[in-house]
């Protein structure tokens, strides 16, 4: 059952807010983090997976082999069953090989994301990518409705309370009060340590203008940059037409015992400037500009929706 701290627009699958059955952001705060560690740090639906194989493929030189990116990049905040409990999942964590650099998936920002300054604290690099909203926003409407329902099943609450059938019943109680705000709130926590020496803040749309020159920055940026001759295989590992055509490696197959998505979910059409063409009107996109202003800078408001060289 729903209760009455846990709405729809509280709990939606892709967004893991607070009270997300599934979601434990507060786990971040028990990790025992490890020198060299990666945390890939990405908004919903704003390139979160590609970032994860761009990083596991610079880490491994180039992999065509493995069998699920959250196998490789586990996501911290998930929770895989109601019986699964934190110390358990921080067991995973503390299990994992030294002998690889460890890399996480967070959809959270520093907050409940303890971010470790340099000098301060182990030696933890941050990877963070942020997305146009009103692209992003578009992108949570068909992905919630791509939750299985065995997914909501296993957590016992009601399919058709998050998926809605069109977008403007999405925007209305999940996209507005929810996604739009989460988006500016991240881009908020992580904007004045865009200057850190640990911090790479990206922005989608230059990612997708240049994807070899992104992909050779997070390597530099990482200390990870492959042999020359492996350089062909981690680009076109990295590349969407590659993705696409190997979208079972990037659903969470692995990551709990029932599917989390319908087949098909993750990977969409990776467009930029698309948004109108998902239902972002006009008018749509003035309100959730106007969620954003009071939260942001000129600047940092600026460079959400445009992207480009960042601001000192």
């Amino acid at each position: 059952m729903i209760t009455e701290t846990q709405t729809p627009a509280s709990i939606g699958a892709g967004a893991e807010p607070a009270g997300a059955p599934w979601s434990d952001p507060g786990i971040q705060q028990f990790v025992e983090w490890r020198d060299g560690d990666i945390v890939i740090s990405v908004p919903v639906k704003s390139g979160t997976t590609w970032t994860m194989n761009i990083v596991h493929q610079l880490r491994s030189g180039g992999d065509r082999d493995f069998d699920d990116v959250y196998r490789v990049v586990p996501w911290l905040e998930i929770v895989p069953a109601p019986a699964v409990t934190r110390e358990q999942r921080l067991a995973k964590f503390a299990a994992m090989p030294r002998h690889l650099r460890r890399a996480f998936k967070t959809h959270s920002a520093p907050g409940p994301l303890p971010y470790q300054p340099p000098g301060r604290g182990k030696d933890v690099k941050y990877v963070v990518v942020v997305r146009h909203p009103d692209e992003a926003v578009a992108s949570m409407h068909p992905f919630i409705a791509s939750h299985s329902k065995a997914w909501f099943d296993l957590w016992q609450l009601p399919r058709e309370a998050f998926v809605k059938p069109d977008f403007d019943g999405f925007f209305r109680e999940l996209g507005k009060p929810l996604i739009a705000r989460m988006i500016f709130d991240f881009a908020a926590a992580w904007w004045p340590l865009r200057n850190a020496p640990n911090v790479l803040l990206m922005h989608f749309t230059d990612m997708k203008l240049d994807h070899a020159a992104s992909v050779r920055k997070i390597g530099s940026f990482l200390g990870l940059e492959p042999a020359a001759d492996r350089w062909p295989t981690v680009l076109e590992c990295t590349s969407f037409k590659w993705m696409k055509a190997n979208e079972d490696k990037f659903e969470l197959r692995s990551v709990t015992e029932v599917p989390i998505l319908d087949p098909g979910a993750m990977m969409r059409s990776g467009k930029i400037g698309a948004a109108r063409d998902d239902g972002v009107t006009p008018a749509i996109s003035a309100e959730i500009a106007a969620i954003g202003r009071p939260l942001l800078s000129d600047a940092a408001f600026e460079w959400c929706y445009r992207g480009g060289p960042l601001p000192a």
